[in-house]
């Protein structure tokens, strides 16, 4: 039996996963049922105007296990495992929903959210999770599909929950990762998080198969939230057990649960790509191939390229929070030829860049000097903008000054955001087996 959970945030500080412990804590010890497979936490359409904090719904599966079990984590000092296979036999749905009801209302903020909750014995159409990972869903089509799978749902406020539980339970992995969620007892949300920052650098870098977790270059912590919500730490990786590693090796203030979820975070679902002309709109995540024509820095930090593309001229953003990312960006030069991957937002329209790929640069060349003439030995004149030079002693006239060669320190290959900048869904170089080749520290004007 699939039961999904989405927009059940707080500003009070709870999270829809620190809901996801509890329904399972609840089913498994109150009505005897197994978790099959690792609760999903599935991140959805970042480009969405009203999304929560991650947007991401949460989906579970329960039946009676059987089959190999896995140990996944810890709630009330009580070990969870994951089922790899369950018995042909389904709990009642609307036994499920009825005792999910009162842990959504116990954190429910009429002012921030508007939850749902879907439990079903089918899973909806997969074409749904794409929907929902890369574009902007209507709740009519939602609802329709809900009653042809027969799912009962609960909702409050406009119900708008109900989209992200479908999508995200329509999601069927194809890539995919883990997170090690863990959390802190209530009476400590909202307050200052202690954990031991060297023992986060220690994990990042004795774990290879973890990623997004420590900055080296600043020296951040990437994966303890600033937020007043629940948890206390988010460890993401491609592997169960090296998780459970890490967190033994992480030091932080006591935790009173602790959860691994498989999740899509880290994988570039919501980019698309060769997208027709007609459907290239806002609100959307893109692959855009073309020819830089201008980049420009402006007040406050922020930098703009206008590439030609086959959706015409497009502005690229890079903003002031993405730090070093913008002077790779600063070196490109008219003519390069770059594919870059983002967010195209609405107003002010600009395709807002998760990770930059150059693929071709040209040679680039700055003028030093007006041309000299070849009979006085003089330098030229300029006669006027694109008007060309001329001698003023002989009238001998040029069109081409002296120009030197520069230096192109940028080169080919994928550039990225520090980690901090990162969106949970951008999948990151050390997932796809690249390098970044340069790292840049200054602009170009510096």
């Amino acid at each position: 039996m699939f039961v999904a959970a989405d927009d059940t945030d707080s500003m009070r500080g709870n999270c829809t996963t620190y809901l996801a412990t509890e329904i399972i804590f609840d089913l498994i010890h109150n009505c005897d049922l197994d978790l099959i497979g690792p609760p999903r936490l599935v991140r959805l359409n970042p480009a969405i105007p009203w999304k929560t904090r991650g947007n991401g719904s949460l989906v579970m599966c329960f039946g009676k296990g059987k089959g190999k079990k896995t140990f996944i984590g810890e709630i009330n000092g009580e070990p969870v495992y994951s089922f790899e296979n369950m018995e042909n036999w389904e709990p009642d749905k609307e036994m499920i929903i009825e005792r999910i009801k009162p842990l959504v209302g116990k954190y429910h903020d009429p002012e921030y959210s508007d939850p749902g909750i879907v439990v079903s014995e089918k899973r909806p159409s997969k074409e749904f999770y794409f929907l929902g990972v890369r574009r902007v869903v209507e709740r009519d089509m939602i609802v329709a599909e809900l009653e042809r799978i027969g799912a009962v749902r609960y909702e409050l406020g406009c119900g708008r929950g109900i989209i992200g539980c479908t999508c995200g339970m329509a999601w069927i992995p194809n890539d995919f990762t883990y997170e090690l969620l863990s959390y802190r007892p209530q009476e400590r949300w909202g307050t200052e998080r202690i954990f031991d920052r060297d023992s986060v650098y220690v994990a990042d870098h004795t774990i290879p198969s973890s990623f997004n977790s420590w900055e080296d270059r600043s020296g951040r912590v990437a994966i303890v939230p600033a937020t007043p919500c629940p948890v206390m730490y988010g460890f993401r990786g491609d592997d169960i057990s090296d998780l459970i590693r890490g967190h033994d090796i992480i030091k932080t203030e006591p935790q009173s649960r602790w959860l691994v979820f498989l999740t899509n975070q880290g994988t570039d679902d919501h980019i698309i790509y060769d997208c027709p002309r007609e459907e290239f709109i806002p609100n959307s995540s893109y692959s855009v191939k073309g020819i830089v024509k201008k980049v420009e820095r402006i007040r406050g930090g922020h930098t703009f390229m206008t590439i030609d593309s086959e959706y015409g001229e497009v502005v690229c953003a890079a903003y002031e929070p993405s730090r070093e990312f913008r002077h790779a960006i600063d070196w490109l030069t008219p003519g390069d030829k770059v594919e870059v991957l983002g967010e195209l937002r609405e107003s002010p329209r600009s395709l807002n860049i998760e990770k930059l790929h150059v693929l071709e640069t040209v040679d680039e060349y700055e003028k030093i000097s007006n041309p000299v003439c070849p009979s006085c030995n003089r330098l030229m004149v300029s006669v006027g903008k694109g008007k060309g030079y001329r001698c003023r002693q002989c009238k001998t006239k040029s069109d081409t000054p002296i120009m030197k060669k520069n230096t192109r320190w940028i080169v080919s290959g994928w550039y990225e955001p520090p980690v901090a900048a990162r969106r949970h869904l951008s999948k990151p170089l050390k997932r796809m087996g690249e390098i970044q080749p340069v790292e840049f520290v200054n602009c170009r004007n510096q």
